[in-house]
């Protein structure tokens, strides 16, 4: 199979090529114009070589008849394109009719044009549910024109060119309607903030409230939404399938979602308040059909909107388009699908991914700490345990705030991959792959960071914990050696080998990620608290001796952090936990601040609680050991029994809304 594909730098399009490229043969032509090739070539650098091979850059423009591709190769590519695939299109709610009627329209008349001077077997128009505006009922696959109100230039341009997609095509075509598309529903990956990304916002200002608080909303209407990699996967499939030309599909979920679902959804994964749509005992309003559901998108409403919305940051010209009036009928899509394992997977199964991703990289507050951004423009900050969870949270908070993170952990391939994420951002970032078990590889590369870099600040992150009561470790003494290998000679190890460094240039500051249990003591955890302890007490008595050195040390007694460390540990899975994205907060404030600690609310009582009354946090500490018993993973076992299922969910009640 040959395919000409446009739009590939966009959302949908870059993975509808990785799809092909992992799926199908053939060579793939993606049509970009002159100042996308920059970006076109960044992503081809990222695809395996074998595949990238396949990939053939083809110069065009949307705003050319026939996209402005050259004669030659047009005539050496006549008759042996079997699909093209058109994607190429503006998607802003806030763009005007001008600029949508040229690329929209005027773009899709011209990608059809192409194809048909080059014979190709099929046209795949990629259009969206916008076609059906504020058409009332549920509106069907073989429905296009009825008579339905199209009520902004997007709604009207998408409506266009999808009729200039059916009606001068002279190669059969396929038509593809995404609803709203939200990131990869296995990574999070999303290009921009748009659509329901807008609310994430004000679910984050919400986050400061006990997330048992109900707040009280009306009935929002209903949205539609789909991950992209859903959309890029049953394009593929369809189009692949004989005998569905000259057919629509729609590529929604196959039910409307309440849009209070979908935010409680976020606000789940965020351990923020959710909504609720009545007070007990007060009947529900619907207003999906009625009042409020209007003004969503009455444009009459606006102004109001704008001041309502001025607060939140959510666009006034995007509310209107997250309520839809009509339902989607998606059962021809579902049938062509049936058999291939391709299915929209359940929104509250990847919001948490989505959130992730959200507060990692897209939260404008990321680009906006400017105290962050004073203390680490200029300066180098290497941070260990950088390929994942905290390290990796705090690499790209310090990179967006202009300082240049030196990533270290033992997996080079994961570092490589957040070193280009950085860079897609703007930033800079170096590598540094290190067992940080190995002492000897610590010291080279203490060497070779100091040599190569002005090293201002050390995060030291990395770490390994172990959950396991004293009787089922009295076999494995190497549970107290591996932890202490990590979490304390590593650590030093490190900081040793860059202080001469940093007191030869001025100073440093050496930030340690300790933990809360350095603090409350919790059973089972005696190898991994003894390692913290005693960073700490090795941290407090050189922080001391450097003091006249103007190196800083911080250390922060981490609540428990929802990582890759606690995922064996099932307990963990019903514990109140803060988000990698916050804990890198914790590490920014060290940062900045200096503070010689950062603690939480339950640390500092679990501190004060011994120093007044150690018998009674003994008593305490010993309730917990005996209600709450070893993992299944500290009994060698895959899978946690009842008893310990019954724990998990009385430990998630009595905790719930609790903030470590």
């Amino acid at each position: 199979m040959t395919y000409v594909v446009t739009g590939a730098t966009g959302f949908i399009g870059r993975h509808l090529v990785q799809t092909l490229l992992e799926q199908r043969d053939g060579d793939i032509h993606i049509v970009v114009r002159d100042r996308s090739l920059p970006k076109i070539e960044r992503l081809v650098d990222e695809w395996p070589a074998a595949a990238a091979e396949r990939v053939k850059i083809v110069v065009g423009d949307l705003e050319a008849p026939a996209l402005g591709v050259d004669h030659n190769w047009v005539d050496e590519h006549r008759g042996k394109i079997d699909h093209v695939f058109h994607l190429a299109a503006i998607y802003d709610m806030t763009a005007d009719e001008e600029r949508n009627q040229t690329l929209n329209v005027e773009g899709t008349r011209h990608a059809v044009e192409l194809a048909n001077i080059l014979e190709a077997g099929c046209l795949h128009h990629v259009s969206s549910v916008a076609v059906a505006g504020n058409y009332e009922g549920v509106f069907r696959e073989d429905m296009f024109d009825e008579g339905q109100p199209l009520p902004s230039p997007y709604h009207r341009t998408k409506f266009e060119s999808e009729r200039i997609a059916r009606g001068e095509s002279l190669v059969p075509w396929r038509v593809y309607r995404p609803s709203i598309v939200v990131g990869h529903s296995e990574t999070g990956a999303m290009d921009k903030v748009d659509g329901p990304y807008y609310t994430f916002g004000l679910i984050k200002r919400l986050r400061k409230l006990p997330s048992w608080i109900p707040l009280v909303s009306p009935d929002l209407g209903a949205t539609n939404i789909v991950p992209v990699d859903y959309v890029a996967a049953a394009m593929d499939q369809i189009a692949h399938t004989e005998g569905l030309d000259h057919q629509a599909f729609h590529l929604t979920a196959p039910r409307p979602q309440p849009i209070v679902d979908v935010i409680n959804a976020v606000a789940r994964a965020a351990r923020a308040p959710r909504l609720a749509i009545r007070p007990p005992g007060v009947p529900a309003l619907n207003v999906n059909r009625g009042a409020l559901a209007a003004a969503l998108r009455a444009p009459q409403l606006a102004p109001l909107r704008r001041v309502l919305l001025s607060p939140t940051g959510i666009p006034d010209e995007v509310v209107p388009h997250l309520s839809f009036a009509p339902v989607f009928d998606a059962r021809r899509a579902e049938q062509a699908l049936s058999g291939s394992g391709i299915s929209v997977p359940r929104l509250r199964d990847y919001a948490a991914t989505l959130w992730d991703f959200w507060e990692r990289n897209l939260d404008p507050a990321l680009h906006n700490d400017q105290r962050l951004r004073d203390a680490v423009v200029g300066r180098t900050v290497l941070i260990t345990g950088a390929s994942s969870g905290i390290g990796e949270a705090t690499a790209l908070k310090v990179a967006l705030s202009g300082g240049t993170p030196l990533l270290v952990a033992r997996t080079e391939s994961k570092l490589q991959a957040l070193r280009r994420q950085i860079e897609a951002h703007g930033g800079t970032a170096y590598v540094y792959p290190c067992d940080l078990n190995d002492l000897e590889a610590i010291d080279e590369l203490a060497r070779t960071v100091t040599r190569e870099h002005r090293v201002d600040v050390v995060i030291n992150n990395a770490g390994r914990s172990i959950r396991r009561s004293i009787k089922l470790s009295l076999n494995r003494f190497h549970d107290f050696e591996r932890t202490m290998q990590l979490n304390y000679y590593g650590a030093i190890r490190l900081v040793m080998g860059v202080l001469p460094h940093m007191v030869e240039h001025g100073g440093g500051h050496v930030i340690n990620i300790s933990s809360i249990g350095a603090q409350t003591w919790p059973p089972r955890f005696s190898a991994y608290v003894a390692s913290k302890t005693a960073l700490d007490a090795w941290t407090r008595i050189v922080a001391a001796e450097l003091l006249g050195a103007k190196v800083t040390f911080t250390t922060i007694h981490m609540p428990l952090v929802r990582t890759p460390m606690i995922a064996p540990t099932k307990l963990y899975d019903k514990m109140p936990t803060i988000t990698p994205v916050e804990a890198a907060d914790m590490i920014a404030t060290a940062i900045v601040d200096h503070p010689k600690q950062i603690n939480t609310l339950l640390g500092t009582t679990g501190e004060v609680l011994y120093a007044v009354a150690p018998r009674v946090s003994d008593f305490i500490l010993n309730m917990g050991f005996r209600v709450f018993p070893d993992s299944a993973a500290a009994r060698g076992q895959e899978n946690p029994d009842e008893r310990a299922g019954i724990e998990m969910r009385m430990l998630a009640a009595l905790t719930r809304g609790m903030h470590w």
